[in-house]
């Protein structure tokens, strides 16, 4: 009956409630008003940012109708018809009023709730407003309650009517100074610490780990207005989480416990969902019946894509198309959970999920920009104090402004640009040589996120930065630093200039071999995409080849169960192949019939795509005998047909010119070895 929606699943101060059903029974909505009642009378224990009195107010109204709704529960004679609607406004009422003290006590959204603090009180007056005019009409002369019950009633009313929900004085105090800290960052002045400080305890951040909450809080509220045609309060929100960021970096003293989680979110960790015991039917579209991208509920409780819905809406239909039923909002409502399950579900099953590259397009967008002056100069004031730190701080401070130029460069185009300007990257360099493990691992992550930026780039190498970064990867203090550094010369490697570079450091590539061969899945992919990298340069291909790389690649391919380890893989032996050396020695060692497998079994497009690459380097380069043993194989033929009309168009290519190799092979044999598989009436056709 009570619709539970977690505060993730749903934007902060939307409201999702429904009407009860018109069929559902009287016991069953006073039942479940009582369990609202108390759902909301427990907010009398929460910490409210802004807003206190009004939370308050309304939940001692709430607690004042308990006792009435008990005796009407308890009722023998039952209710006259009215009294069912007039519960049903209640129970309406009741649910909007718990998502909103849920919004006001919600951690991580407290700054934000203080600047719409208007906006809320105004939202408290309303529904205490709808409750009292809901009750004023309630047949209480055909009901038996007791007169104490109908006192508290009446008393609810009058002071539902008296109560006058305004904004508090030290919330507007609280808003004045945070404007005038906005203000300062404008002007390029930097803000008085003790206003931040202020602000902070009032609304209670006390912490590193609070403040971070608010600042991804922020974040993916700019997200999801970025989605919004007119995007009107992308500026608002860009300028709080600059107010935030710099909090973060420049008031808050200590990091907190908060410090680990952020660590497991840099390194992917989370928790797999099971969904094996899932209907994956409901992961389509009840309209277009194809995979949701999108997936958003609508009032009546129902799943649909949401260019789907939309474009039923436009057509004028007001109602579910699933139930029917008329609906008295359009309001859609993201489906996190589901659209989550549904990414895992593409994942596993090799799938490409639809939503995936509009939104990396959306995101890089949006964090090209700062989103408004008061941010962007935040950003550059946070950044030059950073970078003091790291020239000028104890170690302690050192290790803490790399943390915070690691988070803050993680995602952030502009704060890359900021970060670089302030002239942090050969500082984050001299950090490398750091006997502290945590300080030279934040410094290695930080440069990570950094060299995606071009001039960052060229900063690391013009400051030395290759043999620093190498000696990480060589004896890091610990693992996760290693597999950074293999990272940082990835991105590094796509200039070919520095390709060459570390190519020719002696101890680059037979580190990548050790960190592939030794180190986590993490550690693994990270040191094949930058071997991959490498190779785009052709005197690497020579190098890779001597440092015994082959052996540990076949087996990875032999023996790794993790698909984007094997297709990496694949894409590397598919390069090396493309030379006679590298041909001579992946044969050598037995991963003809291995890759001719994986074709045959992988769900990857792209690993299907390498290996027909690889097929084909080994066919050309290998001659006859390489051609014959592939003849003999009766599933190829079917799996490199599949490539020609489910592939990509490079894929489609490299098959067919395969298929021609092993028909031109088929046909010059004489007649009585001709007994493979090939079938000779499909016809061969290049994309």
């Amino acid at each position: 009956m009570i619709r539970k929606i977690k505060g993730s699943d749903r934007r902060i101060l939307s409201f999702p409630a429904v009407h009860p059903c018109e069929d559902v029974s009287l016991s069953t909505i006073v039942s479940s008003l009582i369990t609202l009642s108390h759902d909301i009378s427990n907010f009398q224990y929460r910490f409210f940012p802004c807003n206190k009195r009004n939370a308050r107010n309304a939940v001692r109204l709430i607690q004042l109708l308990q006792p009435f709704l008990y005796e009407i529960r308890d009722l023998k004679s039952g209710l006259p018809d009215p009294a069912t609607l007039i519960l049903s406004e209640l129970h309406l009422a009741f649910q909007k009023l718990r998502f909103l003290l849920e919004d006001s006590a919600r951690e991580g959204a407290r700054l934000l709730m203080l600047m719409e603090s208007e906006r809320v009180a105004n939202q408290f007056r309303v529904l205490s407003g709808s409750m009292a005019t809901a009750l004023d009409v309630f047949p209480f002369g055909s009901v038996e309650v007791s007169e104490e019950a109908r006192e508290q009633v009446v008393l609810l009313m009058k002071q539902a009517r008296k109560g006058r929900f305004e904004v508090e004085p030290d919330d507007k105090r609280a808003v004045m100074v945070v404007m005038s800290v906005l203000n300062r960052f404008q002007n390029r002045v930097a803000p008085n610490e003790g206003d931040l400080k202020w602000v902070l305890d009032y609304i209670g951040v006390c912490r590193w780990s609070e403040c971070n909450k608010e600042v991804k809080f922020l974040d993916g509220e700019i997200g999801f207005e970025w989605l919004n045609e007119g995007k009107r309060k992308v500026g608002f929100l860009s300028s709080l989480m600059g107010f935030m960021s710099y909090c973060r970096c420049v008031v808050m003293e200590v990091i907190d416990d908060g410090e680990e989680g952020n660590k497991k979110s840099e390194a992917g960790i989370e928790s797999e969902m099971n969904l094996s015991c899932l209907n994956t039917d409901d992961f389509r579209c009840p309209i277009s019946l194809d995979l949701m991208s999108d997936p958003v509920t609508i009032e009546t409780g129902h799943t649909y894509d949401r260019s789907s819905i939309l474009k039923w809406f436009r057509s004028g239909n007001a109602i579910c198309p699933k139930t029917g039923k008329r609906l008295s909002s359009t309001e859609l409502v993201p489906n996190l959970v589901l659209r989550r399950l549904i990414q895992q579900y593409c994942f596993k099953n090799g799938i490409p999920f639809a939503a995936d590259m509009g939104r990396r397009n959306r995101d890089i967008t949006r964090t090209v920009q700062p989103g408004s002056l008061a941010a962007e100069e935040a950003m550059k004031m946070v950044a030059v104090f950073l970078s003091g730190r790291l020239e000028n701080g104890a170690v302690q401070e050192k290790n803490r402004a790399a943390f915070e130029i690691r988070l803050l460069s993680k995602t952030s185009i502009f704060s890359r640009s900021c970060l670089v300007e302030a002239g942090s990257v050969p500082l984050l360099l001299k950090l490398l040589s750091s006997r502290d493990s945590s300080a030279q691992e934040n410094a290695v992550a930080a440069l990570l996120n950094l060299s995606k930026c071009h001039k960052s780039r060229d900063e690391m190498v013009e400051n030395c930065g290759l043999e620093l970064i190498v000696g990480v990867l060589k004896k890091g203090l610990k693992i996760e630093a290693r597999q950074h550094a293999a990272a940082v010369l990835f991105y590094l490697a796509s200039n070919a200039e520095y390709g060459k570079l570390i190519g020719e450091e002696p101890e680059a590539i037979p580190s990548l071999i050790r960190l592939i061969e030794d180190g986590s899945d993490r550690g693994k992919k990270n040191g094949l995409v930058a071997m991959f990298g490498l190779l785009k340069h052709p005197e690497n291909h020579r190098r890779v080849l001597a440092a015994g790389s082959i052996p540990l690649l076949v087996h990875i391919l032999k023996s790794c169960e993790k698909e984007d380890l094997v297709t990496d893989t694949l894409a590397i032996l598919a390069s090396l192949a493309e030379k006679s050396d590298g041909t001579l020695a992946i044969l050598q060692f037995g991963a003809l019939h291995v890759a001719v497998e994986i074709l045959n079994s992988s769900t990857s497009r792209v690993g299907k795509e390498h290996c027909v690459s690889l097929l084909l380097s080994l066919s050309i380069n290998g001659g006859v005998d390489v051609v014959a043993q592939l003849v003999k194989n009766p599933s190829l033929m079917g799996s490199l047909y599949s490539q020609i009309s489910e592939g990509t168009s490079r894929a489609s290519k490299k098959a067919s010119a395969l298929i021609r190799v092993l028909h031109d092979f088929y046909e010059r044999r004489p007649s009585g070895f001709k007994t493979s598989a090939i079938p000779q009436e499909q016809s061969i056709h290049v994309w």
